[in-house]
């Protein structure tokens, strides 16, 4: 008789979780909510911290870092199931600054609910943006020119800037450096980067991801393409790069110093 009543008590909890995990599997995802791209910055395998010593390049160059900006723009949300949702133009153009408190998390808004695994963006500010013109570009303008985020309106905006100072085996006081990258003469050096995401984003109503991007800044001038500071410290005043051949080769490196590290479903 126990033995019956186990059995029978066992096939009624055995039903429960079957009509339980497939009321689950089938529950609609519908809906709009909130998802926050977060980019944390850091210098190879570690944090970056502004104005330390210590960020050493593959040519021996030590860099100390003392500004850090970029532009995110034209973000494009892929969901499990291969289908995108493009964020709204008008509310996609982002400021990253590593030394601002609100420069780091980016807040999206009515994101379709769904299970997404991809994240695309922009580093920059795209060129059909930009033939707008300066009344095209509603509230940004004044947000990037405040920023120090533009060189003129004729000239465009700075797409990153990556500043401080370096020594190297022959330059051994600290000098400036300067990389500006953006819209130089016939080059526009916007780029694009798609990355995938180690779990999925479960945009919900209730739920607001974080997706926990890394950027290493290293790769600007340590990527595939190697540039070196000190063969551009023209006459012993600095290294600028803001123009020239070197430019495209640093936007190269750019597309590929982001990475998502990890994804917060909370």
């Amino acid at each position: 008789m126990k033995n019956t009543l186990y059995r029978a008590l066992a096939i009624v909890t055995l039903s429960i979780s079957i009509i339980s995990c497939s009321n689950d599997d089938n529950q609609e995802v519908s809906g709009t909510g909130k998802i926050i791209l977060e980019f944390d910055n850091a210098y190879g395998a570690n944090d970056l911290i502004l104005n330390t010593q210590g960020n050493t390049t593959s040519n021996n160059e030590v860099l100390k870092v003392s500004l850090v900006k970029y532009i995110i723009s034209n973000v494009v949300l892929t969901k499990a199931d291969g289908t995108t949702f493009v964020y709204p133009k008008s509310k996609s153009y982002f400021i990253a600054d590593e030394a601002a408190a609100d420069g780091h998390e980016f807040e999206l808004t009515d994101v379709p609910a769904g299970d997404y695994v991809k994240v695309k963006f922009g580093i920059g500010v795209d060129e059909e943006q930009w033939k707008l013109g300066a009344s095209g570009q509603g509230d940004f303008l004044a947000k990037a020119d405040a920023a120090g985020m533009m060189w003129s309106w004729a000239a465009g905006y700075k797409f990153l800037a990556f500043e401080g100072t370096f020594t190297s085996p022959t330059v051994t006081a600290a000098t400036p450096f300067m990389i500006h990258t953006g819209k130089t003469g016939t080059d526009y050096n916007y780029t694009e980067v798609t990355l995938d995401m180690p779990t999925k984003a479960l945009v919900r109503t209730t739920i607001k991801p974080e997706v926990h991007i890394i950027t290493d800044l290293s790769k600007i001038i340590d990527g595939t393409n190697k540039i070196k500071l000190s063969d551009n410290n023209a006459n012993g005043m600095g290294a600028m790069i803001m123009s020239g051949t070197n430019l495209p080769l640093i936007t190269q490196n750019i597309n590929a110093m982001f990475r998502v590290d990890h994804v917060h479903n909370d």
